[in-house]
C-alpha cells in the first residue's frame, strides 16, 4: 500500500501495533492464528501493523520464516491498513528480507539497530543505504535501541534519503528533544517504549508509539493515542496506569518476560499463539501467571 509523504507522516504518528509472531505446538509458524488478533486490532483503529519486530520475536526467527511472516500478515491485512516490516541482521540478511517485505507490499520499513559487538555509526549509514536500495527505495523508519551514539551521529541517520521516522526506544526525553532539535523538522519521532514512556516522549515532541498491547486490548491502546493526541495527560496516564500490571508482568527477568506476557495473555483469550522460543523466559511462573490473570479478569477481558 503506497502513501503519500503526508499519509505517511499521518500513519508514523499514530499506533505501531507489534504483532506477535505465533507458532504450533512443534514452535513451527503458524501465521492463520494472527488472523482474529489483526482483526481485533483493525476493528479497534490501530493505524500501522507491524511484522518481525521485537514483540514478534524478530531475532529468534531465521531469515526465511520472516520473510515468511511478512508475506503472511500482507496477505492477512489485505488491503486494509498499510504494513511496517521488520528489517535487521546481517546486511545481506538485512537485504534479502528488505526485497521481499516490498515484493509482499509493505509500507515502509522498521529498521533494527544493528546488535552487532563492531557497530560503527558510519558503517550503519552505509548498512541504511543498502537496505533502501534493496527495497526499492522504501520509506524507513529507524529503531533507536542506544543513544549513545550520540546527537551528530543520529542526525547523519536521519539526514540519509528515505529515512521517514525514528522509533526511540530508550529512556531518555531529553536526548530525544535534543535529536528533535538536531534533525529535519519532516522526521517523525515515534514512542518507541511502548504506553508507559508515551506521554514523556509526546511533551517532548514525540507523536504515536509503539504497542505490544494491541494484540490483547487495542481499544486500550487507542483511548490512550486519542488522550494523547487531546493533549489530555491527565487521562493518558490514568489510562496507563490502569495497566500497570500488565507492563510489570512484561518487564520483569530482565524483560525477558515481555513477548511471554503478551503470548500468555493471549492464550487466556482464547487465542493461543504457542510459546515464545528461548532465550525468551516460558511459561510464567504461578506468581506472575496470578497477576496476569487478576489483570484480566479485573479488567473483564476474559470471555
Amino acid at each position: 500500500m503506497a502513501l503519500s509523504k503526508a499519509d505517511l507522516r499521518g500513519v508514523l504518528s499514530g499506533i505501531s501495533g507489534i504483532l506477535v509472531t505465533p507458532y504450533d505446538d512443534n514452535g513451527d509458524l503458524a501465521p492463520s492464528k494472527l488472523q482474529p488478533i489483526i482483526d481485533r486490532a483493525l476493528a479497534a483503529g490501530v493505524h500501522f501493523p507491524v511484522v518481525n519486530g521485537n514483540t514478534g520475536e524478530f531475532y529468534a526467527l531465521t531469515t526465511q520464516e520472516a520473510i515468511t511472516m511478512a508475506r503472511s500478515v500482507a496477505e492477512m491485512l489485505d488491503g486494509r491498513a498499510p504494513m511496517l516490516a521488520g528489517i535487521g541482521r546481517g546486511v545481506r540478511d538485512a537485504c534479502e528480507l528488505a526485497k521481499a517485505s516490498a515484493d509482499a507490499g509493505a509500507t515502509a520499513l522498521m529498521v533494527h539497530q544493528p546488535p552487532d559487538p563492531f557497530v560503527a555509526p558510519r558503517g550503519v549509514v552505509e548498512y541504511l543505504k543498502r537496505i533502501a536500495d534493496a527495497s526499492g527505495g522504501l520509506p524507513m523508519m529507524l529503531y533507536l535501541r542506544n543513544d549513545t551514539i550520540g546527537t551528530k551521529a543520529i542526525e547523519d541517520l536521519c539526514a540519509i534519503d528515505g529515512v521517514a521516522g525514528v522509533k526511540w526506544a530508550t529512556p531518555n526525553p531529553m536526548k530525544l528533544a535534543e535529536a528533535i532539535n538536531a534533525c529535519d523538522p519532516d522526521i517523525v519521532w515515534v514512542g518507541g517504549l511502548a504506553e508507559t514512556w508515551a506521554p514523556a516522549f509526546y511533551a517532548v515532541g514525540a507523536r504515536g508509539f509503539t504497542s505490544g498491547l494491541i494484540n490483547v486490548w487495542p481499544e486500550r491502546s487507542i483511548a490512550i493515542h486519542g488522550a494523547l493526541e487531546a493533549g489530555d495527560y491527565a487521562k493518558a496516564r490514568q489510562l496507563i496506569g490502569e495497566m500497570k500490571a500488565f507492563e510489570d508482568v512484561r518487564a520483569e527477568e530482565m524483560n525477558g518476560t515481555n513477548v511471554t506476557g503478551v503470548k500468555a495473555a493471549l492464550k487466556l483469550l482464547g487465542d493461543d499463539c504457542g510459546a515464545t522460543r528461548p532465550p525468551s523466559a516460558w511459561p510464567l511462573t504461578d506468581a506472575q501467571h496470578e497477576k496476569l490473570s487478576a489483570f484480566m479478569r479485573h479488567n473483564n477481558l476474559l470471555k
